[in-house]
């Protein structure tokens, strides 16, 4: 059996964050909690399914209300730290940033916050979601792989078929495309941008592309902010796929969970 915060304090653990990001939360807290209804979108229907079907808790993946909705944005900083990482010029990052900094903040202030928190309190279903941690949880498993198969020599699909070692990734309904450059490129300097809220599109591909990375690995990509990179022909990009990438953080922690004798109903996960 585990509670509500020590769910919580273990995806910490597992991503080697010491504080609650500001898009996760725990919406009502549990104690006692043997099953678990877990997906990577869990709102008000599996919220209500759960309580038909005896599930001691919800966990959902992506925010669901409350500040991990109206502070959201707070997480899309971490690009900053991931880009000086890389080599991006700290001004230069802080920058790059800051236009799409805003216009999350602004999302965010026209969503419906608290729906599904409601419905949960009313339900006196235990309720949380996890994001970015299970998200930085991710992001190094695809570094640490792609770190152990690329050398200098290494072509684009070469980090693919790397990537595609991970389970997630094969038994996904998705493929993991390369949306610039072709299979054969010389891959370059490599480096996955994920685990801070969203990705960062246009902008915060082609600041990689100029400080020296050859290729940007993103979990998403809005068709707008592609056409953008193509015109501009300054890097290649890799684009995994949303679910399968988001699986690749969570399923640790589901197991983690289940070596705790924790049953968890997945839904939407791709198996590992």
């Amino acid at each position: 059996m585990v509670n509500t915060e020590e769910i919580m304090d273990l995806a910490l653990k597992l991503a080697a964050l010491e504080d609650v990001p500001e898009d996760s939360a725990i919406y009502v807290r549990g104690d006692n909690i043997r099953s678990i209804l877990f997906g990577i979108d869990a709102g008000v229907p599996e919220l209500l399914l759960a309580k038909r079907y005896g599930y001691d808790a919800v966990i959902a993946h992506h925010p669901q209300g409350g500040t991990a909705i109206t502070d959201f944005y707070q997480v899309f900083k971490k690009h900053v730290k991931q880009m000086v990482a890389a080599g991006v010029p700290l001004k230069s990052a802080e920058m790059v940033v800051e236009k799409k900094l805003r216009e999350l903040e602004m999302d965010a202030h026209m969503r419906n916050y608290d729906h599904a928190v409601d419905v949960a309190g009313l339900l006196e279903m235990p309720f949380m979601n996890i994001h970015t941690p299970l998200d930085e949880v991710g992001r190094r498993i695809m570094i640490e792989k792609i770190n152990s198969k690329i050398r200098e020599d290494s072509t684009l699909q070469d980090v693919v078929s790397a990537l595609k070692e991970l389970p997630e990734f094969r038994n996904a309904a998705t493929e993991i495309k390369i949306r610039l450059g072709s299979a054969a490129d010389p891959a370059g300097k490599v480096v996955v941008s994920h685990g801070a809220g969203t990705n960062g599109g246009y902008e915060i591909a082609k600041a990689y592309f100029e400080y020296g990375v050859g290729t940007v690995v993103y979990i998403h990509l809005r068709s707008g902010d592609l056409e953008k990179l193509k015109a501009e022909k300054k890097g290649q990009l890799i684009v995994t796929g949303h679910i399968a990438s988001d699986s690749v953080g969570m399923n640790p922690l589901i197991y983690e969970l289940e070596k705790r004798h924790v049953s968890v109903e997945k839904i939407g996960i791709v198996p590992s």
